[in-house]
């Protein structure tokens, strides 16, 4: 293949009209009961996780190709359209506070392990929201989960002052959900603290040792950081230090004693801000490496066939292309509704 599709995700106001998302939903229940019956469930959920695969498919259910609507209009279509196939599918935009309700009756209903998956969808969550800090506001989150227990999550967050969005894709093979979790993210390239990174493993290490220290020896370390101040190794860090910290839940966090990073970012109250002052404290007292790597892995606008900022998996993206190829070709649609979606296909291919 010579060429990627190349985007960045542009936030977008409005909402699809509904003629549009009537079709999308009829299309993506056509191609999904083609590939789940030739290629099972999980090969599903796997290409969900697979941001070319996901791009591909908003784009011939015929969305914006290049819209943060790409994202939430094709999740919801899709919502609409597969749970018949046994894939139930939780959240959406602006649903977050009824996930875990969505999660238990679906789960229950499938006879799966609820606490898995809103763990799952917790952590997917929590992790993007508070220990990767790019930037980006979690506005949209959904999870797809089978009887097996399989789920994939796919979120979206919002940059309203550089007018983009990100998403992020998770798989349920993730061995660490605070080391390198993601299955992919797609969005523009920039600086974030990433506490998910390999290079932040002691500074999460100490960041769990401040937290089972009483809050008040953590309360002096925090008011000792100055916005601008000297590190171990001589550099001046201009920091960007939190407001405010929940005080409360590091008294809770402190009487739970959390034995790991991801127990003490799963600890209710324990956000973005509290993290980030750990972090600092991890840093500029205790001598440990943060990471500022943004862990885009797909940002389509900025390269791929010349290896920036990855080189492209050929492979896995020929694989995308023609499994989607062939459920269209298979799937019980009116021919030209066939061929605009083929065509739409063969677009963003070249």
């Amino acid at each position: 293949m010579q060429k990627v599709g190349v985007t960045n995700l542009l936030l977008h106001h409005g909402k699809a009209p509904k003629w549009l998302y009537i079709r999308m939903v009829k299309l993506a229940d056509a191609i999904t009961g083609v590939i789940i019956e030739e290629y099972g469930e999980k090969k599903f959920l796997e290409l969900l996780s697979n941001p070319y695969w996901f791009q591909s498919l908003a784009c011939v259910l015929g969305y914006d190709w290049h819209s943060s609507g790409t994202t939430t209009v094709t999740t919801a279509a899709l919502k609409d359209a597969i749970e018949k196939y046994g894939i139930a599918v939780a959240g959406g935009k602006g649903m977050a506070r009824k996930i875990p309700d969505e999660i238990e009756k679906k789960a229950m209903k499938m006879g799966v392990d609820s606490e898995k998956i809103k763990y799952a969808s917790r952590m997917a969550a929590k992790v993007d929201s508070a220990a990767l800090q790019d930037g980006y506001n979690l506005y949209h989150h959904a999870i797809f989960f089978n009887k097996d227990g399989n789920w994939v999550v796919v979120q979206q967050g919002m940059n309203t002052q550089n007018k983009y969005a990100r998403r992020y894709h998770w798989m349920w093979d993730v061995k660490d959900f605070v080391e390198e979790p993601h299955a992919a993210i797609v969005g523009k390239r920039g600086i974030a603290l990433n506490m998910v990174a390999k290079e932040s493993k002691e500074a999460r290490k100490i960041s769990v040792d401040l937290i089972k220290e009483k809050p008040t020896k953590l309360e002096r370390h925090f008011k000792a950081i100055k916005p601008k101040q000297q590190t171990l190794d001589g550099k001046i860090a201009v920091l960007n230090m939190p407001r405010h910290i929940n005080w409360n839940a590091l008294k809770n966090a402190y009487e739970i004693q959390p034995s790991s990073y991801e127990e003490m970012l799963s600890i209710k109250g324990i956000g973005a801000a509290t993290v980030r002052a750990l972090a600092y404290i991890s840093e500029l007292i205790y001598g440990s490496e943060l990471s500022w790597r943004d862990p885009v892995k797909f940002s389509f606008a900025v390269g791929g066939k010349d290896g920036v900022p990855y080189p492209v998996d050929k492979r896995a993206m020929d694989e995308a292309t023609y499994i989607l190829k062939s459920g269209l070709e298979e799937a019980k649609i009116g021919k030209n509704e066939k061929m605009k979606a083929i065509k739409r296909l063969k677009e963003i291919l070249r």
